[in-house]
């Protein structure tokens, strides 16, 4: 159940509301708005009686939830949020850019790199301190020492740091460095360490799972926002399908059906989806064409030599031309 109040409702109303929400053994989330305060009422088993709510001063109406996913849901919260990071948001208009290498290799290759999306226009860049790989033998990533890398870029260049945590024991590590949090495809439905990620006090990146549904993918979200965490960013990084022609199947209708489902910003991730660098940019300007907001692009400056990922990198050249298409494309009129 959604407690919606008055626009004048003062904060001491507020409290009330929550009050008797846990006195009632039920979890209380207060979500202001643009316009009015709203309080998500969480851990009913049945339905709620609205009266209960509706007497109370200074609340507006309550209003039965009919999506599982109640804090995500767009019934919660009808306008679009805008995840915030510093000087720089995702959503609201506009496509935000995070690019860089697929995993931190050296201080060197980051400076590299940074430099070159930083004067292509990407406000964020993204890079794996610590890198889940499908074989053991792969280079797993420089860990902490990845994590300090990270913050000199953010240091030099004034990028903000969009970075992996993998498992309990490094998401309070990787906080302490990033700017937002990236729980990965494969934990997706990692639920403690979603509920980790809603404690760390930075916004959450959350990748969708390579075979998860539209519905799992934002109870995952919901495991975020249950813990007190308003900031999380949905990124679709491609499903796996029968096909062949990519590493995965980008799939946009998805990001539609979302955008339609829940108030918080969607982004697209084409690099992982494609594996093969010729796919990156079309499928970059198509999620721009549907309006995403933002891009999460794999960019090297010697992909060949990477050691992550080094096929589906784009060149700097070819990300800063992607940047002024994206521009274009996200532009008013």
């Amino acid at each position: 159940m959604l407690v919606v109040m008055k626009r004048d409702a003062a904060a001491s109303e507020v409290d009330a509301v929550v009050k008797k929400i846990e006195g009632m053994g039920l979890r209380a989330v207060p979500m202001p708005g643009a316009q009015r305060t709203a309080v998500c009422v969480l851990g009913n088993d049945g339905p709620l009686d609205p009266s209960i709510f509706r007497v109370m001063v200074g609340v507006k109406d309550a209003i039965p939830v009919s999506k599982p996913y109640k804090l995500v849901s767009r019934e919660s919260r009808p306008e679009a949020t805008v995840v915030r990071v510093d000087a720089a948001r995702i959503g609201g208009g506009g496509v935000a850019l995070i690019a860089g290498p697929c995993a931190v290799e050296s201080e060197a290759q980051c400076m590299a790199i940074a430099e070159k999306v930083k004067e292509a226009g990407a406000e964020f860049f993204r890079g794996g301190a610590y890198k889940p790989r499908t074989s053991p033998y792969s280079f797993q990533g420089l860990g902490e020492e990845g994590l300090k890398i990270l913050a000199r870029v953010r240091e030099r260049f004034g990028l903000y740091i969009v970075t992996e945590a993998i498992d309990h024991e490094v998401i309070r590590k990787v906080a302490d460095y990033a700017d937002v949090v990236q729980i990965g495809a494969r934990n997706m439905q990692n639920y403690s360490l979603l509920r980790a990620a809603g404690k760390c006090g930075r916004p959450v990146l959350l990748k969708r799972g390579m075979s998860a549904t539209i519905e799992e993918w934002l109870m995952a979200a919901e495991y975020v926002m249950s813990e007190g965490n308003p900031d999380v960013i949905l990124c679709e990084r491609g499903v796996r399908t029968f096909g062949d022609h990519s590493r995965n199947t980008l799939d946009l209708s998805a990001v539609l059906a979302v955008r339609a489902l829940t108030h918080l910003p969607v982004i697209t991730d084409p690099s992982h989806a494609a594996g093969r660098r010729d796919q990156v940019i079309p499928l970059a300007r198509a999620s721009a064409a549907i309006g995403v907001d933002g891009l999460m692009i794999e960019v090297h400056h010697e992909p060949d030599q990477a050691l992550s990922d080094g096929p589906q990198s784009l060149y700097p050249e070819q990300f800063a031309e992607l940047a002024r298409e994206v521009k274009k494309l996200a532009a008013p009129g």
